[in-house]
């Protein structure tokens, strides 16, 4: 794995990349030693920082999705459809991949993804609509969730 870290609002983020694409997004910085050069790297880190700042593209990134039980996969997909600045809670997100009483286990899947941001785990929340379990710490997943709807506010109401 080649490694990158950016500094962002919810401190740094490290960003692994393989020979496939994208493999690991990492809360607290990166988990190896920094490399440069790598095209697969050099784009994550640019549509990260656009997210960051504000811009509301999709991540276009390739992505290369390690492990995880077949469950888990099907979460990952429908979190990936998830669109920005919408929310689903555990249960939608359950019933989307044909286990409506697996809400506490697409729970454990969230926690296990390996490319939270671009995989948006944080756009699940409780069925009361609470912020509940985020692998990242309940505080991140608030401000993404206050970037995303900012950013969503601005663009219906053409404030910017």
């Amino acid at each position: 794995m080649r490694w990158a870290e950016m500094q962002a609002p919810i401190d740094a983020v490290g960003i692994a990349v393989d020979d496939t694409g994208v493999c690991a997004v990492r809360f607290g910085g990166a988990a190896g030693p920094l490399t440069g050069g790598d095209p697969v790297l050099d784009q994550a880190v640019k549509e990260l920082t656009r997210y960051f700042a504000g811009e509301s593209a999709p991540f276009t990134v390739p992505l290369s999705v390690r492990g995880g039980s077949q469950f888990e996969r099907a979460v990952w997909r429908a979190l990936w459809a998830i669109p920005y600045a919408e929310m689903r809670t555990y249960g939608q997100i359950a019933a989307a991949v044909g286990e409506p009483d697996g809400a506490r286990a697409v729970g454990v899947a969230c926690n296990r993804n390996p490319l939270p941001i671009i995989v948006p785990c944080h756009r699940v929340v409780g069925a009361d609509g609470k912020m509940v379990g985020f692998g990242g710490g309940i505080w991140r997943k608030k401000l993404l969730l206050e970037l995303e709807a900012k950013v969503r506010i601005e663009r219906e109401f053409g404030l910017f």
